[in-house]
Formats: structure tokens, sequence, C-alpha cells
């Protein structure tokens, strides 16, 4: 359940017979053809989609990360370090001083990694929980699924081409997009890395059949699901 959809006396019922939760983790940054917002979607439907059939608490997704290479892409937002590692522990914070003991964060942006490290340094400070982050467009299963539909798929690609990310209207380029060569992206700023990726796709095709995303998603969302639901201790 999306807590956007409760209220409080709710949520302190729910916490007489449960303490876990879901925190969201995406970013609003460039995504080719599709939404600013790919991977805030992506990763609060996911969470909302796995947890709803066993009544786990979903926060509103945390909207802005960490993508600084991408600031040459008007409509793109990156926060400092500092202050996004300080905004995911607070929110950790919160979530304890309220009740919460086992928080699973379902990122869905590859430069939001450095939430993990904070995820751990919180866990040291309240040994009594327990916090899982999970990137849930790489974890195992899905991984396979997207290696088996098509290998050659990275961000801005079909793999992140669901009904809830495309814009009405929009045509999307037909070809397959060589895969970018990371080496030299790491070496950019900003106004390198979209002189040299162009529209932003790092590689692939634009789009799959919907059943091929019908499928990658079914595995996402029980992937995540199992998480959820399996061994905290």
């Amino acid at each position: 359940m999306k807590i956007a959809n409760s209220n409080w006396f709710e949520v302190e019922e729910y916490l007489k017979n449960d303490d876990r939760a879901v925190l969201p983790l995406g970013s609003t940054e460039q995504h080719a053809y599709l939404s600013l917002s790919v991977d805030s979607i992506l990763s609060e439907e996911v969470a909302a989609a796995a947890a709803e059939p066993l009544g786990v608490p979903v926060f509103p997704v945390v909207s802005y990360g960490l993508a600084p290479y991408f600031l040459g892409y008007p409509g793109s937002v990156s926060l400092k370090l500092s202050t996004y590692a300080a905004v995911v522990r607070d929110i950790l914070d919160s979530l304890y001083a309220t009740g919460f003991r086992r928080i699973l964060i379902v990122n869905g942006h590859g430069g939001n990694s450095p939430a993990q490290v904070v995820a751990m340094e919180w866990m040291e400070a309240h040994p009594d929980a327990k916090c899982r982050f999970h990137d849930w467009w790489r974890a195992p299963k899905t991984w396979e699924c997207v290696q088996e539909i098509d290998p050659v798929a990275s961000h801005a690609s079909w793999m992140e081409n669901f009904p809830i990310t495309r814009l009405p209207g929009r045509e999307l380029p037909n070809e397959q997009k060589p895969m970018a060569d990371f080496s030299k992206l790491r070496d950019l700023n900003a106004a390198g890395v979209r002189e040299f990726m162009g529209d932003g796709n790092y590689g692939g095709y634009y789009q799959k059949p919907d059943e091929d995303m019908n499928r990658l998603w079914s595995i996402a969302v029980e992937e995540t699901r199992d998480l959820l639901e399996g061994d905290w201790k």
C-alpha cells in the first residue's frame, strides 16, 4: 500500500503487527525520448506492485538523486553527495523513530549507489534494525531476463521503455544504438557526456514489444517481493 493512500491511524495500527516498509529511490534525469522521471516512476511502481499483496507500506519515492553527468541535458537534476546522503539518512531515522525496523530500499538509478553505504552505516547505528538495498533492474533474475530478451540494453534503451514511462505522441528511432564506450564516459564532464552520447541512450534498441516488457516487469516485481517476504535475520 502506498503511504499516500493511508492516514497515520492506519499506519499505527499496521505497526502493531508488522515493522516492514519500502523506500523507493529514483532520479530526475534525461532518458532520451522517455520521461525525465523514468527512474522514479519505475522504482516506486515496482515497489508498490511487490508490496501490495503483503500490505507493506511504500513511502513516496525520493525523486532526486545523484546524476551530475547528466546536467548537460535540460530537466536533469542532481543533488550533492553530502545532501543526498543526509536526506536518505534522515528518512531512515524518521522511519525508525516511528516504529519501522525492516526497510527495503528499492533503487531505480545506478548513480544512487552511495545510498547503500548510508544504509550500512545506519544499521551500525541501529543494531536492532535491518535495511536492504535493492537495485531492482539489475537484480539477478531481472537482469537474466534482460539478457534473454536482448543483451544490448542500457540507460534510456528498451529496458526502461514501459507503458508507464513512455510519453504519448513521441516517435522513437527503430535502430539499435551501439553500446557506449564506458571507459570514455568516465573521463567526461556533463557537457562532454552530452556531446558523446547525443540523445542520451547508452546503447540498445529504443523499444521492445509489450509482451517482452510485461515478462520483465513480472519478474522484477516477484524478485522484489521475495526480498520483502524473505528471511530478515
